[in-house]
């Protein structure tokens, strides 16, 4: 396997992930069968979308590999039917979605930086990869994004895409190294939802202080 077709089959396996992901949303929010495919389409592409604005590739990779609309839709409509199924099946979606953090992270990251960004842009516009489509999934559903207030998703993918730029530097770009990391942050992602994990929330005073 090629580095460039591991890469290409661990996006797929992301988009079709955080497709997913977004077309549950729909789902619970009662949209119609186009509505759902819309937010799983959004969910999925919408963090690479931005960062291939952000890097000067246009048309953005989603619009100019019909293998990226495609397996985003093709996730959405599998959830739509089989929704009932997995809504039985949540530790098994949680997981699909921890895996989906790291996989988009990695590559948004090695993206960012063979496109000659500098490394702290790369480490941003890996995180904004990663949870772009999310935060624009909540929207479109009525939610306060899940990485503004609980948990501590956004920081692991930053983290994340930290380490995949370290790695970068020393020349460990591979597709081992590539799964290394993405592993890594599934395995974070997972302990943290575990454990209960989650950022530093502001309490507001009382009113007598």
């Amino acid at each position: 396997m090629t580095g460039e077709f591991g890469l290409l089959v661990a996006d797929l396996i992301g988009v079709a992930v955080f497709a997913a992901s977004g077309a549950s949303a729909g789902v619970a929010k009662r949209l119609d069968l186009f509505g759902i495919a819309f937010v799983g389409f959004v969910a999925a592409l919408g963090g690479g979308i931005l960062r291939d604005l952000a890097i000067g590739s246009v048309p953005p990779l989603a619009f100019a590999d019909w293998r990226y609309a495609v397996t985003a839709v093709v996730a959405s409509l599998a959830v739509f039917w089989l929704h009932p199924a997995l809504n039985r099946m949540r530790r098994t979606v949680l997981l699909l979605d921890a895996a989906g953090l790291g996989l988009f992270t990695a590559t948004g990251t090695l993206k960012a930086l063979a496109a000659g960004v500098p490394p702290v842009g790369a480490c941003l516009l890996g995180m904004l990869t990663a949870i772009g489509g999310g935060v624009a999934r909540d929207l479109l559903t009525g939610e306060i994004p899940v990485v503004l207030r609980r948990e501590i998703y956004a920081v692991i993918a930053l983290g994340g895409a930290v380490l995949v730029t370290i790695m970068h530097g020393l020349q460990l770009s591979g597709p081992l190294p590539l799964v290394g990391a993405a592993g890594l942050m599934t395995g974070v992602r997972l302990l943290a939802l575990y454990r209960r994990w989650s950022a530093p929330v502001a309490v507001p005073r009382s009113a007598g202080f």
